[in-house]
C-alpha cells in the first residue's frame, strides 16, 4: 500500500490517519504505542487523540511527527501549514494561512476546484459575473466584464473569474455556443468554510456601505429597524428572512422581461446588545 500524498489533503489529521493505515498495511506489528514511543510521548493513544481532534500538535511534536512520517523539506512545509490552518486562533489568521497555501503550485495542481470555490465566495465579483451572463447584451470578454461591473475590476480579475466559473461548471454553453448559467458545484473545504462565509458577507456588506454614496436613491434601497426581541423568537425571524430572500429570487426569475442589472440583496440580523445571561454572568 503506497504512502498517501500529503498534498492531496487539507486536514492534517485525516492525512495522519491515512498514513497510519498505510503503515499498518505494510508493517502489521506497527502500533499506536510504537508511534507514541518514537515521538517521545508516554500516552499510547497520542496519535489516536490527534487524529480524533482530542489533542493538538505543538511545534515540537509537529516536527517529531513529520520526521517519523518521513516527510521531505517541502512536504514538511505543507504539513506545517496544515497544522497551522487547523489550529489558527481566528479567521484573520486562518485567512493568511489559506492564502499562502492557495498560492503554491502543488495546491493549484491538487486542489484547484477547492481554491476556485473559495475564491467564488471570497470575491464579490465572481457571483456578480455569473449573474451578468443573463443579460442579453453580455459579451464574454474580460475587458467588457471589468467595465460593466460597479465598482469596476481589472481585466485580469475578470479573466480569472471567468476561468473559475467555467472550471466550477457554473457556466456552460448553449446550442449556439453562448455562455449561460448552470448549477455548478461549490465545494468549499471544511477547514475554511467559516472563513469563506465570513469573507463573502464582509465583501458584500462593504459594497453596501460604498453604495450609499455611489448610487442615487432611485437605484438603491436601504431599510433598517432596531427592535428588542425575545431570544426564543430568533429562529422564527431567521426563517422569515430566508423565506423573504427566496421570494425575492422568485420575483426576479419569474419576470417576463430580460435581466438588465445585477443587484445584491443582503439581509442581516445581528445583536446590538448583550444577552441577559451575559449581563448576569
Amino acid at each position: 500500500m503506497d504512502s498517501p500524498d500529503i498534498y492531496a489533503y487539507l486536514d492534517y489529521r485525516v492525512f495522519l490517519e491515512a498514513w497510519f493505515e498505510s503503515k499498518k498495511a505494510t508493517h502489521p506489528r506497527f502500533s499506536h504505542r510504537a508511534f507514541a514511543s518514537r515521538v517521545g510521548e508516554r500516552s499510547p493513544s497520542f496519535l489516536a487523540d490527534v487524529i480524533k481532534g482530542r489533542r493538538n500538535l505543538t511545534s515540537v511534536r509537529r516536527d517529531s511527527v513529520a520526521t517519523i512520517v518521513g516527510l521531505n523539506p517541502d512536504e514538511r512545509d505543507w504539513f506545517e501549514l496544515l497544522v497551522a490552518l487547523d489550529q489558527a486562533a481566528d479567521l484573520d489568521e486562518r485567512g493568511r494561512i489559506w492564502e499562502k497555501m492557495a498560492g503554491t503550485k502543488r495546491f493549484r495542481e491538487a486542489k484547484q476546484l477547492e481554491g476556485d470555490s473559495f475564491a467564488y465566495l471570497t470575491h464579490w465579483y465572481y457571483p456578480a459575473i455569473r449573474e451578468l451572463v443573463r443579460r442579453p447584451d453580455f459579451i464574454e470578454d474580460p475587458v467588457w466584464i471589468a467595465n460593466a461591473l460597479s465598482p469596476e475590476i481589472t481585466e485580469e480579475e475578470a479573466s480569472e473569474a471567468l476561468r473559475a466559473l467555467w472550471a466550477l461548471g457554473m457556466l456552460v454553453r448553449d446550442d449556439e455556443g453562448n455562455a449561460i448559467q448552470a448549477e455548478g458545484s461549490i465545494a468549499t473545504p471544511r477547514q475554511v468554510a467559516g472563513l469563506a462565509a465570513h469573507n463573502y458577507h464582509a465583501g458584500m456588506l462593504t459594497r453596501a456601505v460604498d453604495g450609499i454614496r455611489a448610487f442615487k436613491s432611485t437605484e438603491r434601497h436601504y431599510i433598517g429597524v432596531t427592535v428588542c426581541v425575545p431570544e426564543d423568537r430568533i429562529p422564527a425571524l431567521k426563517k422569515e428572512l430566508n423565506w423573504f430572500a427566496s421570494h425575492i429570487l422568485d420575483l426576479c426569475e419569474s419576470s417576463d422581461g430580460d435581466p438588465e442589472r445585477v443587484y445584491q440583496l443582503h439581509l442581516a440580523m445581528l445583536p446590538l446588545s448583550k444577552s441577559i445571561e451575559e449581563l448576569d454572568s
